[in-house]
């Protein structure tokens, strides 16, 4: 499995309503130093719904970018409940997913 099909089926696990970061990421497959890795590979994700790369935002809850968009981003995380304030995830610790 190569490591961005690692990153892929890591982020499937992040539940609707939650989101983790690059660095969550990064650390549950060994390399806490490879979070800008993880972006790159979730920037080519191929199935961008179904891999939800849209729960996965920086280690202080901002949004950061999208392969569909910042502003699709935002709408899909707001479908889930996830509140954002002025481009960051409102109660970021609360809605933090740990692997």
């Amino acid at each position: 499995m190569t490591f961005s099909e690692k990153v892929w089926k890591l982020t499937a696990k992040i539940p609707k309503g939650k989101v983790s970061t690059y660095k969550e990421i990064a650390k549950a497959l060994g390399n806490p130093k490879a979070a800008r890795a993880v972006g790159n590979a979730l920037k080519k994700n191929p199935t961008p719904i179904k891999v939800p790369c849209h729960r996965v935002v920086g280690n202080c809850g901002r949004i950061g970018g999208f392969a569909l968009g910042r502003k699709k981003k935002k709408e899909l995380l707001e479908k889930e409940g996830v509140k954002l304030k002025k481009g960051n995830v409102k109660d970021f610790e609360k809605k933090f997913y740990k692997f």
